[in-house]
């Protein structure tokens, strides 16, 4: 009876491991999914927004970070299935960490929200892409993060492609709209690359943090952070919103809206939700991989954009953004292949250890 029990241990370890290895395998899927979702969509239902008479800053802003509620129902079912009677995860200190990152995400929804007002999608796109860069930079300086001759190539590519954007910028302007509307808007979004660029590192740098003094980070406590930052980042733009008085503004907004009062609101929900799934899958991402990956993602998401955004609302696609585009993919490449060839060498001197 004692040797069977001690034959079972060993496979019922392996049967351990492979439900472990196919719930991650799962989560990282799922992750992806939302984000590809929540990546290509959310910009699109913004700038339909606006584009159909939509003119709140504050409240589009809002709207990025408005749907952190829908957290709740994710980490209700992670709750159950948890075996840890210690509830909620977060520490005090991550507590803050996450609340001080919100505000700063609220922030950066402004300037985006400011930014895209003015801009076609797949200018903004590409512009915003640039935090790639911002990430490169401020992970370096945070998180230590290595860079390869690949990664520093990617990261120079897509500087170039946005500078190219700056220099042929003029006839992408909006029909109607003024060039210092227009060039606003363009140093806007750039400034929310920069923000951006600041805040993936900074979600990343939390959790090692928290590594270092707690247990490691699981997904349940993903979705935590994911739900303070939210709710920082909503309060800050409520503020915003009150005293811009964009609260009793949104009936008679809704009144005139070009699709009719009903899909006024269809829009605003769709919106929340669309960017509830860019950030939880952008955090998910720096949980699975790093804030490099996570930037990389969204930037290798943005010929997907390019696309939907000619499609249904016929912005003109101009030489200079189809070569910003391409420099923008051939940055995707170089990076992904300096992963993929870093880690055949780091097998290759395990194997031989």
């Amino acid at each position: 009876m004692e040797v069977e029990s001690t034959q079972s241990l060993p496979q019922s370890n392996n049967e351990l491991h492979r439900s472990k290895r196919l719930t991650k395998i799962s989560l990282v899927i799922l992750n992806f999914i939302i984000m590809v979702i929540g990546t290509t969509g959310s910009p699109l239902i913004l700038r339909l927004y606006f584009l159909k008479g939509g003119k709140r800053i504050w409240l589009s802003s809002w709207l990025q970070t408005g749907g952190w509620p829908l957290i709740l129902i994710p980490l209700f079912v992670s709750y159950m299935k948890s075996r840890d009677k210690k509830l909620p995860l977060m520490s005090p200190s991550l507590f803050i960490s996450c609340a001080f990152i919100g505000i700063l995400t609220g922030l950066d929804d402004w300037l985006y929200a400011y930014g895209i007002s003015y801009l076609p999608v797949s200018t903004s796109s590409i512009l915003i892409s640039t935090q790639l860069a911002f990430t490169a930079l401020f992970a370096f300086l945070l998180v230590r993060q290595r860079f390869t001759p690949y990664s520093v190539n990617a990261v120079v590519l897509l500087v170039i492609g946005a500078a190219m954007l700056g220099i042929n910028s003029s006839g992408d302007k909006p029909e109607g709209e003024s060039k210092e509307k227009y060039y606003l808007g363009f140093f806007m979004t750039i400034g929310a690359a920069v923000l951006y660029g600041l805040v993936l590192p900074l979600v990343e740098l939390s959790q090692m943090k928290y590594e270092k003094v707690q247990v490691p980070v699981c997904y349940t406590l993903v979705l935590e952070m994911q739900l303070v930052m939210g709710f920082f980042g909503t309060a800050f733009s409520t503020v915003g919103m009150i005293v811009n008085k964009d609260f009793t503004a949104i009936h008679r907004e809704a009144r005139d809206f070009e699709l009719g009062e009903a899909r006024y609101y269809i829009v605003l929900v769709g919106s929340a939700i669309m960017y509830q799934c860019f950030f939880l899958g952008t955090v998910g991402a720096i949980f699975y991989g790093s804030a490099l990956l996570a930037g990389v993602i969204m930037t290798v998401l943005i010929p997907v954009t390019e696309v939907l955004a000619v499609v249904f609302f016929s912005e003109p696609f101009s030489s200079g953004k189809g070569v910003a585009l391409a420099l923008s993919l051939w940055g995707f490449v170089s990076y992904f292949y300096g992963e993929i060839k870093g880690k055949k060498a780091r097998e290759t001197v395990n194997g031989t250890s």
